[in-house]
């Protein structure tokens, strides 16, 4: 690791601390679930260290509880639907051989991509895995302490815990959207795709569907290739 590689991780440990303290919100409720449905006491931490996915893990234990095991699965793959297209936005920007670069994309979860980002259609990958590293460790501690605290749903509703993960996210997408007019787009698109896609689906597909929105980047992309065409890769 460089010496801007370092500087880039420690600011990225400081920006994860806020995601952090919210995953481990959203994992306190995650680990007293998996208790209350009889998941034992070792098996959602577990799969909370190794699987890191709150969303497909929240989609996964709600399937399990009136679906086959099959269908579960195909569930939450579908709600990971989206680190495809965040796999392709960020392959660029990571180095070294194919095992340093699959361990790297291993720290891809939404805020650590968010935060990563930068002009150009870059990102820092080294911020990304230091924004990673915080929310690892509350989400699975999170998980250990809902699992053996098991605090009732009725509680956590009750104080507010459960926006707590919502909330943060809305400061991210604010964030983004006062750097990028393009942002704002998609984020308008994305409202009325889901708003549309709620009077014929339920709200976790109207959700994935909203992620087509995102695809108005491609757009910057092709612009971009047809500049350079035009000024013969010049740089000035």
């Amino acid at each position: 690791m460089t010496g801007s590689g370092r500087q880039s991780f420690a600011r990225g440990l400081r920006l994860g601390i806020g995601p952090g303290l919210a995953t481990g919100v959203l994992a306190l409720n995650f680990g007293a679930e998996a208790r209350a449905r009889g998941w034992g006491t070792v098996a959602p931490v577990v799969f909370s260290a190794f699987a890191f996915s709150g969303s497909a893990q929240f989609t996964l234990l709600s399937s399990l509880s009136g679906a086959t095991v099959l269908a579960a699965i195909v569930a939450a793959m579908v709600i990971n639907v989206r680190y495809l297209v965040m796999s392709v936005a960020l392959a660029p920007s990571l180095r070294g051989g194919r095992l340093a670069r699959m361990l790297q994309a291993q720290a891809i979860v939404d805020a650590s991509f968010v935060a990563a980002h930068e002009q150009g259609n870059r990102y820092d990958v080294w911020r990304m895995i230091g924004v990673s590293v915080p929310q690892w460790i509350c989400w699975t501690g999170g998980t250990a302490v809902g699992v053996l605290a098991a605090p009732s749903p009725d509680l956590m509703h009750k104080l507010g815990l459960d926006v707590a993960f919502p909330a943060f996210f809305i400061i991210l997408l604010i964030d983004e959207v006062r750097r990028s007019r393009r942002a704002v787009v998609a984020c308008l698109l994305g409202a009325v795709i889901s708003a549309g896609l709620l009077f014929v689906t339920g709200p976790s597909y109207a959700l994935l569907g909203a992620a087509a929105a995102t695809l108005i980047g491609l757009r910057r992309g092709r612009s971009d290739e047809a500049v350079a065409v035009r000024t013969g890769g010049q740089h000035h």
